[in-house]
């Protein structure tokens, strides 16, 4: 594995960190040999990328977007699934059901150093693009249904960039379901107060209180559902369940899906 530290933004370091100390405990709630693998190859310290609240909050949203995404695959076993903004996620392996086509699209220099990790799969390939602009997307089988994830992408956009997003999204496919993941008006103005993130140099875009701010910036879709993060979160250890009951209860990042 041909791969440097300073091949990895900071921002994506934090959920491999994640990923790789939840796999290499015994108990582990979700396993990603290749974020470990990677970590591993690295052989740095990245414990600062992997404090409590961001550890149990990473592991929340792998739970959430797996369980959203085979439910949603159980309704249409043959959707193309984009993963937009992937980074280093590997999806395709938690949800495959031998039907789908997956993309795993970023931006050109992501998709490089992602490929010194990944090789494309059968009905799993790496495509550039960018959520700003829809090019990429006439590289995409014709389907009856588009399955797009966004996980730890809009949360760093402006209003105005999500808004071209969205925008983009429905312009590029007739049907389709969005899963994203939404923050808070708090978190937007206190980067610095997040406990991983605020060991990098990225900052929060626009922050919404529900979902529904998203249906103005592109009426054709609805919003189907929103989940905190703090519903799996306090399944787990009592201080997640405090935090989830407390400081946390407003402010805790959303799973948001949205069809149009």
């Amino acid at each position: 594995m041909n791969l440097q530290f300073g091949d990895i933004q900071e921002t994506a370091l934090i959920p491999l960190a994640i990923k790789a100390s939840e796999t290499a405990r015994p108990n582990a709630r979700i396993k990603d040999e290749k974020a470990k693998a990677i970590i591993d190859t690295l052989g740095v310290d990245v414990s600062r990328y992997d404090p409590f609240l961001s550890h149990e909050g990473v592991v929340a949203r792998t739970i959430l977007y797996r369980e959203r995404l085979k439910a949603l695959l159980e309704k249409y076993p043959d959707a193309v699934c984009v993963n937009l903004g992937c980074g280093f996620d590997d999806k395709f392996s938690q949800v495959d059901n031998g039907r789908l086509q997956w993309f795993d699209v970023d931006l050109p220099d992501q998709i490089a150093v992602r490929r010194k990790v990944y090789a494309d799969r059968e009905r799993c390939v790496m495509l550039e693009g960018d959520a700003l602009s829809g090019g990429w997307t006439k590289h995409l089988p014709k389907a009856g249904m588009y399955l797009i994830v966004m996980e730890g992408v809009l949360e760093y956009f402006s209003k105005e960039q999500v808004r071209i997003c969205l925008n983009m999204l429905c312009d590029s496919f007739p049907r389709g379901y969005l899963l994203a993941e939404l923050h808070s008006p708090f978190m937007a103005k206190n980067s610095k107060r997040h406990d991983a993130v605020k060991h990098t140099n990225a900052s929060f875009g626009w922050g919404t209180k529900s979902g529904l701010a998203y249906l103005d910036l592109e009426p054709r879709m609805k919003l189907v559902s929103e989940t905190s993060y703090n519903e799996e979160m306090k399944k787990y250890t009592i201080r997640g369940k405090l935090f989830a009951a407390t400081v946390g209860k407003n402010i805790n990042n959303r799973l948001a899906v949205f069809k149009w």
